[in-house]
């Protein structure tokens, strides 16, 4: 008889019903690692909700319904409001519940930076435009402490683990969110470029901002943080949405940019005029002021590529796991196993990296984790996010022509995989501030030293990549050209030397057979003979 065309047969379930935290094997060993199992046990239920039906689908409706740009009200007021739909807020109001903005500084428990990192990875593979928000807000409060008065008004109202959208007095709200407005058209990175101008007022701190600001995300946040050239040059403003009256401040935006990437995040245009401001540390040290925050942006950066990875890895594995041809499962066909384990080795080593520098702001104290992490930031934001487009494409691939189809979620994976690399500097931007890290502080390279040293001995490949970095430092005469392998080179063996510690030993040799040795082929999927596949495969494949 024959089959009946309206059914559909040999295609792989939806992956819904999973824990998107228990069911990572390297995030739990990582959590363990640098938190404990309590911390692991308390992220339960949030990586329960992400792997959930109702979260995918409001992840995919919330990137169907872009948002809109309201200018004027029916009346011909200015208004300059988004509108977003109700799945994006449904997103917000459980990140934000979860205490993935900035819940972890005010917090008394012990490892928050860790525990909100792995939240953040864990509920980032639901939908990642809606982490823009909760990314810099977290961000803000290190750059608030330039002023204690400052601080101490703001920090409460984003840390705040309630979710409480739309524009009214700041002290009215139960809950708060930052933003920021570095780059303007003439400069992008180099925001000493800048031409928006701050005017004292006649009120100490108190400045009025003139300009153009080319990306703002999340334009309906409560809060922004702004450089700006004031009298004594470039300096950092915090700047209200709405003024402590109920009036609203003159941030117009003149559009929203039509980008690449997922389509539910807002980025847009500001034109401030007679912009109300006040002054955060000093003027003329706005970037110094507004370092911090670039510090934790760029680790959001490096969990929000890992997530990527992870999701698209995770899709990539319960689709061979589920589907044949050729006369049996793609999960058990020994090509199809090399390049569902080489995904699993590049997602392994990118979530134990940024587990790892959350640790460091855990323990900001310790003169090593400090030091560790200015090199290291840089270091994991140019190599993770370079990586995360590669590894996407490959697992997209896996799906054939399903993964090419926006139903199945892995179109928006590939659209948004090369922000990170582009969003607070560019690769070449993270390159040469690792050479500024080097040359200018040289307890940086000394805990890089130290860091990789604690797995020397354990892998000669390891050795061998840590012996190349070393004398590639010893001659400076090229090394700004060559920044880029530099960086790339100092990445890996930090990610090799922490899977030689800690991860299975599949993983450690696989990745360092191929990411450090010599028989890597160029693309995924071309892991050495002898490399137990299988082990690797089962070790990353999500269950129910």
């Amino acid at each position: 008889m024959a089959a009946d065309i309206r059914d559909a047969t040999n295609q792989a379930p939806p992956l819904v019903g999973h824990n998107t935290v228990t069911s990572d094997h390297a995030l739990v060993d990582a959590v363990t690692r640098h938190a404990s199992s309590a911390t692991v046990e308390d992220l339960v239920a949030l990586g329960a909700g992400a792997g959930s039906a109702e979260a995918r689908e409001h992840g995919l409706l919330a990137n169907q319904n872009e948002p809109v740009l309201t200018s004027y009200d029916r009346f011909g007021n200015r208004i300059d409001e988004v509108r977003f739909h109700p799945s994006w807020h449904w997103l917000m109001e459980r990140a934000v519940g979860h205490g993935l903005q900035a819940a972890p500084w005010t917090s008394e428990e012990p490892h928050p930076h860790v525990r909100r990192a792995a939240g953040f990875f864990a509920w980032s593979q639901t939908e990642p435009g809606h982490g823009c928000p909760i990314s810099m807000t977290y961000a803000a409060v290190p750059a608030l402490r330039a002023d204690d008065s400052i601080a101490k008004e703001w920090t409460p109202r984003l840390a705040a683990t309630v979710y409480d959208p739309g524009l009214r007095p700041p002290a009215s709200k139960a809950g708060a969110l930052a933003g920021m407005g570095m780059t303007e058209k003439q400069g992008g990175s180099d925001v000493r470029a800048n031409v928006t101008t701050a005017t004292p007022t006649a009120v100490d701190g108190e400045y009025t901002l003139a300009g153009h600001k080319w990306f703002t995300s999340a334009p309906m946040n409560d809060v922004f943080l702004l450089l700006a050239q004031a009298p004594q040059g470039l300096t950092c403003f915090l700047v209200p949405r709405v003024l402590a009256d109920g009036s609203r401040n003159q941030l117009d935006v003149v559009r929203l940019k039509d980008k690449l990437g997922n389509r539910s995040n807002a980025s847009s245009e500001l034109e401030l005029r007679s912009t109300w401001a006040q002054r955060l540390g000093d003027e003329g040290r706005g970037v110094r002021t507004i370092i911090e925050m670039v510090a934790a942006t760029r680790l959001d950066c490096v969990l929000g590529s890992a997530s990527l990875m992870r999701r698209a890895l995770a899709e990539a594995s319960w689709h061979v796991a589920h589907r044949s041809a050729f006369g049996g499962l793609l999960a058990d066909k020994p090509l199809m196993q090399n390049v569902v384990a080489d995904l699993a080795v590049e997602s392994e080593a990118a979530t134990a990296l940024a587990i790892r520098l959350a640790a460091a702001v855990d323990r900001a104290d310790d003169p090593h984790e400090a030091a560790l992490r200015r090199i290291a930031l840089p270091l994991a934001k140019y190599w993770v996010c370079k990586r995360t487009p590669m590894m996407v494409a490959e697992a997209l691939e896996c799906l054939g022509g399903n993964g090419y189809v926006e139903e199945s979620g892995m179109p928006l994976l590939f659209r948004e995989s090369p922000l990170n690399s582009i969003w607070e500097g560019s690769g070449n931007v993270n390159a040469l501030d690792v050479l500024r890290a080097l040359t200018r502080s040289p307890e940086a390279l000394a805990a890089w030293i130290e860091e990789v040293g604690r797995a020397r001995g354990e892998d000669h490949r390891l050795d061998r990549a840590i012996d190349r970095v070393l004398e590639t430092l010893a001659d400076t005469s090229a090394l700004e050209a060559g920044a880029r392998r530099l960086a790339g080179s100092m990445a890996a063996c930090l990610q090799g030397a922490l899977l030689v510690r800690f991860a299975p030993a599949a993983v450690a040799d696989a990745f360092c057979a191929t990411r450090l040795g010599t028989e890597y082929g160029g693309t995924l999927g071309t892991l050495p003979q002898g490399t137990d596949l299988a082990a690797i495969v089962e070790r990353t494949t999500p269950t129910l």
